[in-house]
């Protein structure tokens, strides 16, 4: 499957931005669908993930912030960010894979989107 990442940008902090991640390829109706970011001089750490069933696990940092979603007619998965924080400023990646929602590892997931822009300015 191939994943195109998109939507990022330059928000205010206490602002909203709403991600996309589209898929071609195959459906991703029975994917795990995560979403990882890597910020400046970090390593890429796990935003989020959201089975096939609707069912969503979140890092704790984002939880209340953060919402995922995903349209399976669309072959699509979303990450709306309310009220970002500079902190939240990073790459941003889509990634599908399969199993359970708390799988947090980058090798738990086997296809990877190029990555989205989010800066967050105080």
């Amino acid at each position: 499957v191939q994943l195109q990442a998109s939507g990022g940008g330059l928000v205010q902090a206490g602002g909203s931005l709403r991600l996309s991640c589209a898929a071609s390829g195959r459906t991703i109706e029975s994917s795990t669908m995560s979403w990882f970011r890597q910020a400046p001089g970090k390593g890429r750490e796990f935003v989020g993930a959201i089975g096939p069933t609707g069912y969503i696990n979140y890092v704790e940092s984002v939880k209340g912030r953060f919402t995922l979603s995903r349209q399976n007619v669309k072959n699509t998965v979303y990450l709306q960010m309310n009220f970002p924080k500079p902190e939240d400023t990073a790459v941003y990646y889509c990634a599908a894979g399969r199993g359970s929602v708390y799988r947090t590892l980058l090798s738990q997931y086997d296809s990877w989107g190029q990555g989205t822009q989010v800066t967050v300015s105080s």
